[in-house]
């Protein structure tokens, strides 16, 4: 039992921003269910390797589909969208979310306002790729390029870079799940729903407060590989066991102890002393530091720096990071009760949270037609094969 355990969130959601969104809530104690057209469902249980060897139940729809249940329902027929609307009612559904296009609101009877005069209370979300009024389709490298990230990424000779994760879709989720949890704080306090519209691309344009002021003050911004634009050295930087390792120097007082470490020491120079002088010369500077972590293991660096306070760590693979004992402590796990198959997911940022040590296995497509439609709705098995084989649900 949590807090949020009485809530219940409805959610015609695919790929990766929603779901990623409703999972957490899933984790947080609220009851979770997907909606999904009949048929294929979401495009996303098709991609990765079929651990299951179940075509509709691959790898990559694992990881954000813990914890919920899953219907489907054909919201472009009356018949399914007054469905819909009696569950709002009936379960009832606090919160109903959404990444349709702006266009299919009106035609798939989930507009707001409809909603609203559904259930008053509702909080009602949408993201979209540049909010509402914008009927553009959008994926997170789209947005990536839009606002400006891929210029920021990448080598400064290079072509612009995709970031290696899908941090827009990702921001996107964050950025809902605050305005949720402030609408459930409003909806506590004055009994009102809420209307939430996410903008992938305001929400990542968000995130470029640094970079958005300077531009405007006049300064070039671009990408710089792995560098930073005002201090250094801070970089990656390879090793003698055939590793990499990223050191952050951060300020003068840094600089002056690396540079008293066996080997550093020829690095004095008092052209180098300030960061501004390490920064005029930054490009020669970190050549000669990689010719020295050449001479030294990961570990060997990463002791040295440890012992002067110097930021550094290892660049791990993913199979190094799925041992570290930061993540294994506070591991979620999800199991499949038919095959099985155990899925783990990371813990949450805030360390000392309560989070279920354990979900549900992410859900078949429709798995809980008969449990919802029937139990919540009061609809017969005769009447759900019916929907079935009407293709409704």
């Amino acid at each position: 039992m949590t807090a949020f355990s009485e809530l219940t969130v409805l959610s015609l959601e695919q790929a990766t921003t929603l779901p990623f969104l409703t999972q957490r809530l899933a984790r947080e104690g609220m009851r979770v269910i997907r909606v999904e057209p009949p048929g294929r469902g979401d495009p996303n249980r098709y991609i990765g390797e079929a651990t299951l060897d179940e075509a509709d139940m691959c790898s990559y729809f694992f990881s954000n589909n813990c914890g919920k249940e899953a219907i489907t329902l054909n919201l472009r027929a009356p018949e399914g969208q007054a469905l819909l609307h009696d569950l709002i009612t009936r379960l009832p559904v606090d919160i109903f979310a959404t990444n349709n296009r702006p266009r299919t609101y009106a035609k798939l009877g989930i507009a707001y306002e409809k909603l609203r005069s559904v259930r008053p209370d509702l909080i009602w979300l949408g993201t979209t790729g540049f909010g509402p009024q914008s009927d553009e389709g959008a994926y997170d490298p789209v947005i990536q390029a839009r606002a400006g990230w891929m210029e920021l990424t990448g080598e400064p000779d290079g072509f612009p870079q995709v970031v290696g994760l899908p941090l827009v879709d990702l921001g996107a989720s964050e950025h809902a799940y605050g305005a949720v949890m402030k609408a459930l704080f409003q909806r506590a306090s004055t009994g009102a729903g809420s209307c939430i519209d996410i903008s992938l691309f305001h929400s990542a344009l968000s995130w470029m407060a640094n970079a958005v002021m300077l531009t405007e003050l006049g300064e070039h911004i671009t990408r710089r590989g792995n560098t930073h634009q005002f201090f250094g050295p801070v970089s990656v930087f390879p090793t003698k066991d055939e590793r990499f390792v990223y050191l952050a120097t951060g300020n003068d007082r840094q600089w002056k102890a690396l540079t008293q470490l066996d080997g550093f020491k020829t690095l004095a120079d008092t052209a180098y002393a300030q960061n501004a002088g390490r920064m005029a010369d930054i490009h020669s500077l970190n050549e000669r530091i990689a010719a020295i972590t050449r001479q030294r293991t990961a570990a060997e660096l990463i002791s040295a720096m440890n012992a002067i306070g110097t930021p550094i760590a290892k660049v791990n693979t993913m199979a190094e990071v799925v041992q570290e004992p930061l993540l294994r402590e506070g591991m979620t796990r999800s199991r499949d009760a038919r095959s099985g198959v155990e899925v783990v997911l990371p813990p949450l940022a805030q360390t000392n949270a309560e989070s279920a040590p354990t979900l549900t296995f992410p859900p078949r497509l429709g798995e809980h037609n008969e449990t919802i439609f029937g139990e919540v709705l009061g609809l017969s098995a005769e009447q759900i094969a019916g929907l079935g084989a009407k293709g409704i649900i």
